[in-house]
């Protein structure tokens, strides 16, 4: 069983635009800085053309710009591309659908650090910068493929610590997590009915506390 799971918020919604101009390229670049972002990261739709002069001075087009992604993920994107290439490592950040920021190139082992110490640095690091807004889902980082092992992992450390505290007969805390990390581990002990977690301290030093359902000192 499991409290305090650290959800996600949803992503945040996409603000768009409806500009009156003369080309594709022009509300781009004007919507480009509107939100400050590249106009390549600018997506347009024409919603009407109205031809002056059958065609031979050109049209008025009304166009609605809309950037690809919310902006704080791009410019988590143009953040993260800025402190690789000071760290001169051969990766490039790609955005997912879902907001994750994947790391892709050769120097993967390098980004990810022991224990994936160096990549939550990173994406505590964006997030502080970029996603002031804790309304907001913060941005997550992965880098050839550790997210998905690194899941693994806390499953079986979840049942493993969850055994440890029914044998104790008290509560087992881990180590400090992000909160992507934390929600995997309530996940992981939600269906047992022997424990209950928490999280509890503030962040960077946020943790989970797994709790035998036995522990009379547990106020649930």
């Amino acid at each position: 069983m499991a409290r305090d799971r650290d959800e996600q918020a949803p992503l945040p919604e996409i603000d768009c635009a409806v500009l009156e101009c003369v080309s594709v390229e022009e509300a781009c670049a004007r919507g480009a800085q509107i939100w400050d972002i590249k106009p390549s990261d600018i997506e347009a739709k024409i919603l009407t053309e109205d031809k002056k002069f059958f065609g031979l001075l050109g049209s008025n087009l009304r166009v609605e710009v809309c950037p690809f992604a919310p902006v704080s993920y791009i410019k988590s994107c143009y953040l993260m591309n800025d402190i690789l290439e000071k760290m001169d490592l051969d990766l490039i950040p790609e955005l997912t659908d879902d907001g994750m920021i994947n790391l892709v190139g050769e120097d993967a082992g390098v980004v990810i650090g022991r224990y994936g110490e160096t990549l939550k640095a990173l994406e505590y690091l964006t997030n502080l910068i970029c996603h002031y807004d804790t309304s907001t889902r913060r941005v997550r980082l992965d880098c050839g493929g550790y997210r998905e092992r690194r899941e693994q992992t806390l499953a079986r450390l979840a049942e493993s610590v969850a055994r440890e505290a029914i044998r104790k007969g008290g509560p087992v805390s881990l180590e400090p997590m992000s909160s992507w990390e934390r929600r995997l581990v309530h996940i992981a002990l939600r269906d047992n009915d022997e424990v209950e977690t928490n999280s509890t301290g503030e962040e960077p030093f946020r943790r989970v506390v797994v709790h035998p359902i036995s522990d009379s000192s547990y106020q649930a």
